[in-house]
């Protein structure tokens, strides 16, 4: 049988790394979109006309 040999790695340094991206730079449009109080403003958005285009549908 062959023997398995482990190799131990350092574990990596991961509290300020280069390849992290800065802090200035803007960040996009996903970005804006996953926080929660846009979300709740467009949700309250999308139901009024939402409402209101059921109302001229229906009721007018």
């Amino acid at each position: 049988m062959a023997e398995l040999r482990h190799h131990h790695r350092e574990m990596l340094d991961t509290t300020q790394s280069e390849a992290a991206p800065p802090q200035d730079e803007p960040r996009g449009c996903l970005f804006a979109l996953s926080q929660p109080p846009l979300m709740i403003f467009l949700a309250v958005i999308g139901c009024l006309l939402l409402m209101a285009a059921l109302h001229d549908l229906l009721l007018l």
